[in-house]
């Protein structure tokens, strides 16, 4: 079954949080069989900016930023059995998925992936004449990265024929246990970069307890932080490359994960960073959104604050010991129940059913 996949970039993770996402769900539908070409356009200086080559696993194809090499892309959908746009490619988003419902064969099967539901989701709830609410009649179904029930009602609410969540997970084979790194070195360490959607959160969560607790010292990395007041137990280093995220994971008594705000109010919506935090055996601490217990035990397998002061509390309290116990508890969770070959055995089913269907009604 081929499967032409739209997206913003599988082979760099530059200004791209989705990468991850991409590269461990798609290397376990094609170890399912799946031949899968990603398509995604040379914009944002990812291609400078590479952290990956081209897997074997998936034929990858860089379309230039313009409309006429983006119509040349989109008329490759029409080889394919499956069809996916993603959110957020970067270029056109709007005339893309346009032009993909157009190239594609009537009986493919045409997937709407949204790996951003909440922002989606406000964008079209503020435009009536939003182009995705009149394209939702003729895609087969969403499926989004996180969200859960909110965004499932929400999208039904809209049109959307059927709606799915595939979650977050792990990827065994890029994020897994290495040994710590003097640079990393810190009582918490937390990696993303600044969005405005984030920025306030990192406040509370982050740098407030850096600034209550003079004694410890604390590790910022990403893209974006160098002009923020911070104080001088915060050590910046900037933009740190995913071959280090392990190393980052691990080294640190404890990382954090500080979901954006649109994400902690929707819930379900676990971050790459949990799963990759939890795959290196590190000790996560993260702010509260509903859901988590579906995915890591509180107490257990993760911490769980509600706002700056349990983060500075936590970490008073948190000796090595525990947090070393509580990192190899949630590396077993992830390894057993939540990685993205899991989550492919949901995918697979999904486009399964459907090619039944489109049997069964011919």
């Amino acid at each position: 079954m081929k499967i032409a996949f739209y997206g913003s970039s599988l082979v760099s993770a530059y200004w791209n949080g989705a990468a991850t996402y991409y590269r461990g769900l798609l290397r376990a539908l094609a170890e399912k069989g799946y031949d899968i070409t990603f398509y995604e356009p040379d914009v944002y200086d990812r291609q400078k900016n590479r952290d990956i080559d081209p897997p074997e696993w998936c034929k990858v194809v860089v379309y230039e930023g313009n409309v006429e090499s983006l119509k040349r892309a989109t008329e490759q959908a029409a080889t394919a059995d499956v069809v996916v746009k993603a959110s957020g490619v970067g270029f056109e988003d709007d005339f893309l998925l346009e032009q993909l419902l157009r190239d594609a064969r009537p009986e493919a099967l045409k997937i709407f992936w949204d790996v951003d539901a909440p922002a989606t989701l406000a964008e079209v709830r503020g435009a009536p004449d939003h182009p995705l609410r009149g394209a939702l009649a003729k895609i087969d179904m969403v499926l989004t990265y996180g969200g859960g029930d909110p965004v499932v009602d929400a999208y039904r609410f809209i049109g959307a024929q059927e709606c799915i969540p595939i979650y977050n997970a792990l990827d065994p084979q890029t994020h897994q246990p290495v040994p710590a790194e003097p640079r990393f070195t810190a009582d918490l360490g937390f990696l993303g970069n600044r969005l405005p959607d984030r920025e306030a959160r990192v406040e509370e969560f982050f740098l407030d307890p850096a600034s209550r607790l003079s004694d410890q010292t604390f590790l910022l990395g990403g893209s974006g932080w160098q002009d923020k007041p911070m104080s001088q137990n915060v050590n910046y280093i900037g933009h740190v490359s995913t071959r280090d995220h392990n190393a980052f994971n691990v080294t640190p008594k404890a990382v954090l994960n500080i979901s954006r705000a649109s994400m902690a109010e929707n819930g379900f919506s676990p971050a790459t960073r949990v799963f990759e935090a939890a795959g290196a055996g590190g000790c996560l601490i993260t702010d509260y959104w509903e859901g988590i217990e579906l995915f890591l035990k509180p107490d257990e397998e993760v911490l769980v604050a509600r706002d700056g002061r349990d983060v500075a509390d936590i970490l008073a309290g948190l000796s090595q010991e525990r947090a070393k116990e509580i990192g190899q508890r949630a590396l077993q969770r992830v390894v057993a129940e939540h990685t993205y070959a899991h989550r492919a055995e949901t995918v697979d089913l999904l486009f399964r059913r459907h090619a039944e269907n489109l049997e069964a009604a011919e």
